[in-house]
């Protein structure tokens, strides 16, 4: 009797302990999911002020103008929701020559989705205009209604496209979208870029070391990775963001 009573006694011990262990283990959870719930509303703040910028190159006078290679270009900012027509259709047409190849029998249906996206609120825009020097700077006016420059692709516009090639205008760019990035604390810049479109990889990872992102199908899963057609790039500016996505 002696033995089962202290048997007893055992066990309840252990079904307090194992009490105290879940009430212990849900407060951690508790809390726990405050801290993520926190940091998830934190991280949507800075979204949200940075995409409430009206313009990020404001903060960046020196990269509102390219001369170098020679060729001489300023930037300009904008939003998708606030397209003229005819800038809307220049860019349209641009999207298609650019990645119909590299999308191949995927662009039909990719192109509703990228037509989509490219006239959300959300989507902010680097238009980069030939220089006064070179040509009037009313053909280039977004405001202008008989503008040339964003309705068409005619022949002045495929000048301007072919003579900014190879100028280092692309890595301009892009140091510009990091230091946008940096200063409006975000932890990397992302990129999705089609396996097909070689020159492009190559640019990325070997002249702006960007890296294949542990958040990319190749990387998930390699047998699904095999069967997608674009690989996801980062280049992380923090320790965390490097964890997550390195």
């Amino acid at each position: 009797m002696g033995g089962e009573t202290r048997s007893g006694r055992g066990s309840a011990w252990w079904v307090e302990s194992m009490e105290a262990k879940r009430l212990l283990s849900g407060k951690e959870k508790k809390i726990k999911r405050k801290e993520v719930l926190e940091k998830k509303k934190a991280i949507d703040e800075i979204i949200k002020k940075a995409s409430s910028v009206k313009d990020h190159l404001v903060s960046f006078p020196p990269f509102c103008h390219y001369e170098r290679n020679g060729i001489s270009v300023c930037l300009e900012s904008g939003f998708g929701d606030q397209l003229a027509s005819p800038v809307k259709k220049y860019i349209q047409n641009l999207l298609k020559v650019n990645m119909e190849g590299p999308y191949g029998p995927e662009w039909q249906m990719e192109e509703k989705v990228k037509r989509r996206e490219m006239v959300s609120p959300e989507a902010h825009y680097i238009f980069v205009r030939q220089s006064t020097n070179t040509i009037s700077n009313e053909n280039f006016s977004t405001k202008s209604e008989e503008t040339t420059y964003p309705g068409q692709i005619d022949d002045q516009n495929r000048l301007l496209e072919t003579c900014t090639q190879r100028k280092e205008l692309g890595k301009f760019l892009m140091q510009l979208i990091e230091l946008i990035a940096r200063k409006n604390h975000m932890g990397a810049v992302m990129l999705t870029v089609q396996k097909a479109n070689v020159l492009a990889m190559n640019f990325y990872t070997t002249k702006l070391r960007y890296i294949i992102s542990n958040i990319s199908p190749s990387r998930v899963d390699p047998l699904i990775g095999a069967e997608k057609n674009y690989e996801i790039l980062c280049k992380t500016f923090d320790s965390e963001a490097k964890a997550k996505l390195e």
